[in-house]
C-alpha cells in the first residue's frame, strides 16, 4: 500500500492545475521529452498537458484514482512543470483540498 503522504497516493496537482510549459519541451523538437501527442498548443510560445487546458482538468498523462491509487503515465518524459511542483507546498495542499483530502504533515517541501 502508498504512503498516504505520497504522490503515489494523490495526484490531486495532475486533476487540478493547467500543466502548460515552454513548447520545446515536447519530443517534437531537438532535446524535448514530453509526448507531442499529448500536448496542446496555448500560445505561440507555451504548450499545455491534453486535460489540463480545462476546467474541470485532469492530465491525460494521469492514471489511477486521484486520492487513492495514482501514476504518471510519462514519468521520466514530464515536463519541467511537474519536475518542479513540490509536494507539502501551500499549491499542493490547495490542490489536496480540491479533492477533499487533507494536507499533507511535514516542514519541508518535497519535489516529485
Amino acid at each position: 500500500m502508498s504512503d498516504p503522504n505520497s504522490c503515489q497516493a494523490c495526484g490531486a496537482c495532475c486533476a487540478h492545475y493547467r500543466v502548460s510549459f515552454y513548447w520545446g519541451e515536447s519530443d517534437a523538437h531537438p532535446g524535448g521529452t514530453v509526448p507531442q501527442h499529448l500536448t496542446i498548443p496555448i500560445t505561440p510560445y507555451r504548450i499545455a498537458m491534453r486535460g489540463t487546458e480545462r476546467a474541470p482538468s485532469r492530465c491525460v498523462a494521469l492514471a489511477g484514482k486521484v486520492g487513492s491509487d495514482v501514476g504518471c503515465t510519462i514519468y521520466p518524459q514530464r515536463s519541467s512543470t511537474c519536475r518542479e511542483f513540490m509536494a507539502y507546498t501551500p499549491e499542493c495542499d490547495k490542490a489536496r483540498g480540491a479533492y477533499g483530502l487533507a494536507p499533507l504533515e511535514t516542514a519541508s517541501p518535497v519535489a516529485f
